[in-house]
């Protein structure tokens, strides 16, 4: 029998649990929100009509969906093989691959653009060159960047979600005869499903933002490798703050409606 006097379930601590915890949230949402508004309100229509008519930003923006999806699609490959085997198998030198893959997330993004410079100056990078597949100054090193840059998100995130499945539910179906491949396919890719499209989104959204290694491995060519973010770097060099601002706020929405079209196509979880 409950103590007199003793609170109910719902009471008033768990209103101001819940209370504080919405505070938070509309915080941060509204800080995002609050920045948002001040870059739209600082620009005026001519930034946006010149950012609109301007085919050499639209060519960027194109630039930079195409080349995020791609990267985002080799990216999920890794992910995927990656993150199951680390959440998986126990196999000679998995430590030592567990701490690469966090290695592009800690260190500083420049690097790996200056990495990637200095490799392809070596005999191996020269080589693969002379066969035609360009990278250096080139849109195939966009992609190359991206994926090297962001594609550790995707498999730390993938790895996170096999962890979360249970790997009872393979065993069974191997012991009902399923192969191995079968057991992945159909019982540990589905019950991980929600954490791949995960590591999708924060692969895209890492490859879509990303700048210091393009702007080093590829350059910022008008028409060839310039991207969105490398745009807003080219218009504040010359003091288009409003048209920089005006590509950001582009840049904003061109992101927005791409994760959440990942959302609403991926079936994510939002209740």
């Amino acid at each position: 029998m409950a103590r007199s006097g003793a609170s109910p379930v719902g009471g008033w601590r768990s209103r101001i649990f819940w209370a504080v915890l919405f505070a938070l949230a509309a915080g941060f949402a509204g800080s995002i929100i609050a920045l948002i508004a001040a870059d739209a309100a600082y620009i005026d229509g001519r930034a946006v009509e010149r950012v609109l008519a301007s085919r050499e930003i639209m060519a960027a923006a194109w630039l930079s969906i195409w080349t995020s999806t791609v990267t985002t699609a080799i990216a999920l490959v890794f992910a995927i093989a990656l993150g199951y085997s680390l959440s998986r198998a126990r196999f000679p030198g998995r430590l030592l691959v567990d701490t690469l893959v966090d290695l592009p997330i800690v260190f500083p993004p420049l690097v790996m653009g200056l990495s990637l410079l200095v490799f392809f100056r070596t005999p191996a990078g020269r080589w693969i060159e002379s066969t035609g597949l360009t990278f250096v100054y080139h849109q195939r090193g966009i992609i190359l960047a991206q994926f090297f840059v962001a594609a550790s998100f995707g498999i730390r995130a993938a790895k996170a979600a096999f962890d979360e499945a249970d790997a009872r539910q393979e065993a069974v179906a191997l012991t009902l005869g399923c192969s191995r491949w079968g057991a992945f396919r159909r019982v540990g890719l589905p019950n991980a499903r929600d954490g791949i499209i995960a590591a999708a989104i924060l692969t895209w959204a890492r490859a879509f933002g990303l700048f210091g290694p393009l702007l080093v491995f590829v350059g910022a060519v008008r028409g060839r490798t310039e991207v969105l973010p490398t745009t807003i770097y080219l218009e504040t060099s010359i003091g288009e703050i409003k048209t920089a601002l005006a590509v950001s706020i582009l840049l904003f929405a061109i992101a927005g409606v791409a994760l959440l079209l990942i959302r609403l196509f991926g079936g994510w979880r939002t209740s």
